[in-house]
């Protein structure tokens, strides 16, 4: 059972949000280990293309970077460096993702993480009305406006999506 949507304590990504004028939703529910965007998307009641995945990888040089991917998407890690360009692109180890983004592993948030990274966004996620992204704690979405991943990330948008 889903926890009562209530407020949640501040956040490095909420505070962020909230200075930059961003008007967003809070959604709370039960963390799953392993359940991935499937079981947050069920627990909310909302179809889970509209749940995106925050994923950290790293290019041929150990630099990182952010993918915004649908949650029902797996991402195409040859055809996201042909398009970024870069020789390789693969996920970082989790040690390491927390490390760059400052927040725990199935709770990272693209919004003020610890080190600056450029951010890439699936491009069928901007066609959506909304979408609910990591708010910066594991069992914690924000509803957005796709527009703002644009405005405040600077996302590139990219095709690289294949089927989960």
């Amino acid at each position: 059972m889903a926890k009562k949507n209530t407020h949640i304590s501040e956040t490095p990504a909420t505070q962020f949000l909230r200075q930059h004028g961003v008007a967003f939703s809070e959604h709370v529910y039960d963390y799953v280990e392993h359940g991935g965007t499937a079981e947050s998307a069920r627990q909310l009641g909302v179809p889970e293309q509209q749940v995106v995945k925050t994923l950290l990888l790293q290019d041929e040089l150990a630099q990182p970077l952010i993918m915004l991917m649908p949650g029902d998407k797996q991402v195409s890690l040859k055809e996201l460096a042909r398009q970024i360009p870069c020789k390789k692109v693969e996920m970082c180890r989790p040690d390491v993702a927390s490390r760059h983004s400052g927040y725990q592993v199935g709770g990272t948030s693209p919004f003020a993480t610890r080190k600056v990274m450029p951010v890439y966004v699936e491009a069928v996620i901007l066609d959506l009305p909304s979408l609910c992204i990591n708010g910066g704690r594991r069992g914690y979405l924000v509803g957005i406006k796709p527009a703002v991943l644009l405005e405040l990330l600077n996302a590139k948008p990219v095709s690289c999506a294949g089927a989960e």
